[in-house]
């Protein structure tokens, strides 16, 4: 197997994994935009949901997590 070949398809592997993992976030902050409205929240909160998971999605999520059902 030539090197630049494996090389290749190493690459190819984390642009697929990097892909997955972009289209689980962008999931996420689907996912959180609707459990805020239909927690009955308004459609202030559940934005500021979207942007906190957007930018912090770790964090963003945990922080959501404690707070959803407050």
């Amino acid at each position: 197997m030539d090197i630049l070949f494996a090389g290749s398809i190493i690459g190819l592997g984390v642009i697929l994994i990097g892909i997955l993992f972009f289209i689980i976030h962008i999931l996420i902050c689907i996912w959180g935009y609707r459990d805020a409205r239909r927690l009955g929240r308004s459609p202030e909160f559940a934005l500021l949901v979207v942007l906190g998971l957007l930018f912090f999605p770790v964090v963003g999520l945990i922080i959501y997590l404690l707070i959803r059902r407050a």
